[in-house]
């Protein structure tokens, strides 16, 4: 049988199969040559750069079947990688693994009224930390991945979640880890990375698009890891649905954003952000809402699925996983997120062919998306040296 294209390049083959046990959390050879369209001939030549890099390793395990494999390729353990997760409250830091699991971590609460220097301050102070457990411990990280909320094609004129100059953090922290991999990335993506790693049983393994509803309202398109432009943050959030609507962060009235953020929601349910936050996931046993309360909520999260709809058309594809405090609600509350969708896409998600699923929150877990996506980077470059011409 003829085995199908493979990819183009040593950096995509390497990435290809650092990817697929990032996201599966670990192979039996045939099924991973298979998942990453090589021999598996080919395959035992690249595993073996990659174990002497010391970035994956092979135990043997009961075989799957008889006469089966025995030897499962997974992610090396030892590999340290660094994480920064900036939120409304604090800035989280961490030092985890390939898999997931964390073995430090700090959390330093923000200013009530950040600004630039503040938050600069901050991120020293963490950086700091971070250096110093490091240090003690004889640690050399492989891989820092800094999240922040809102960052992306408005990040040049001011960051419009939390204050911060990016450029002088850059700075700041490679001055500190002198060439250690650095990269920076939106909340959302940083979050659509995590749930794409992490969670069991994720409903996409293609393209798809990925919504998450937080503080801010934003989505990420998740394509090929292998490409170096598989994740791409979506504005979907500033959408506006009427200039006399509830005045947006942005700007401007009546963004979905405005409706449908965690403080709209707040503001709706009559509570305070902090105490809607403290809450977490129990919110929803928590707070008892009226009639009316509950008919104003599904009219948003229908200009909601309106947002997302109107995306779809700009760029088709066969699936959306929605992530935030919708997810949280009853079939029935939520079915007004689906409405909307079809209410705006071309032809309904039947004829479009659009699946939906609502997969968990994952705000309130920092710096776990940052350590995902810290990762990713790392698996999305083959696990090459950042300054060679092929990884970039």
């Amino acid at each position: 049988m003829e085995m199908p294209e493979q990819p183009r390049s040593r950096r995509q083959t390497r990435a290809a199969i650092l990817t697929h046990l990032l996201q599966s959390g670990g192979s039996f050879r045939p099924p991973l040559a298979k998942a990453v369209r090589l021999s598996e001939a080919s395959l035992s030549r690249i595993l073996f750069d990659l174990k002497a890099e010391g970035l994956i390793e092979e135990v043997r395990r009961p075989a799957p079947y008889v006469g089966g494999p025995t030897g499962l390729v997974s992610l090396d353990g030892s590999v340290a990688l660094a994480a920064l997760e900036l939120t409304a409250q604090w800035l989280s830091v961490g030092v985890g693994g390939l898999s997931g699991e964390l073995h430090y971590t700090e959390r330093l609460p923000l200013p009530k009224a950040p600004v630039v220097e503040t938050v600069g301050r901050v991120f020293h102070e963490a950086m700091t930390l971070l250096r110093d457990w490091t240090r003690r411990r004889h640690i050399t990280l492989s891989q820092i991945g800094v999240s922040i909320p809102g960052l992306g094609r408005l990040a040049a004129a001011g960051n419009p979640i939390i204050p911060c100059d990016v450029g002088r953090l850059g700075g700041m922290i490679a001055e500190m880890f002198a060439g250690v991999p650095l990269e920076f990335t939106n909340s959302v993506v940083a979050h659509a990375t995590y749930h794409r790693c992490r969670t069991r049983n994720y409903p996409f393994s293609g393209t798809h698009l990925f919504v998450f509803v937080s503080h801010g309202v934003a989505g990420a398109w998740m394509d090929d890891p292998t490409e170096a432009d598989a994740l791409q943050p979506v504005e979907l959030g500033h959408m506006v649905f009427g200039p006399d609507g509830p005045r947006c962060r942005c700007g401007h009235h009546g963004c979905v954003e405005a409706y449908t953020s965690l403080p709209a929601l707040a503001e709706l349910l009559d509570v305070s952000e902090a105490e809607l936050l403290q809450l977490g996931s129990e919110w929803v046993q928590a707070i008892p809402r009226s009639t009316r309360v509950r008919q104003e909520l599904r009219r948003r999260l229908f200009r909601l699925g309106l947002a997302i709809g109107n995306t779809l058309n700009v760029k088709p594809c066969g699936g959306v996983a929605i992530s935030g405090w919708p997810s949280l609600l009853s079939e029935e509350d939520r079915k007004a997120v689906v409405d909307g969708i079809d209410a705006c896409l071309l032809g309904g998600r039947k004829l479009a062919q659009v699946s939906i699923a609502f997969v968990p929150p994952s705000t309130g877990n920092d710096p776990q998306a940052a350590l995902a996506f810290a990762a990713f980077c790392l698996a999305s470059r083959g696990g090459m040296p950042a300054a060679s011409t092929e990884a970039a």
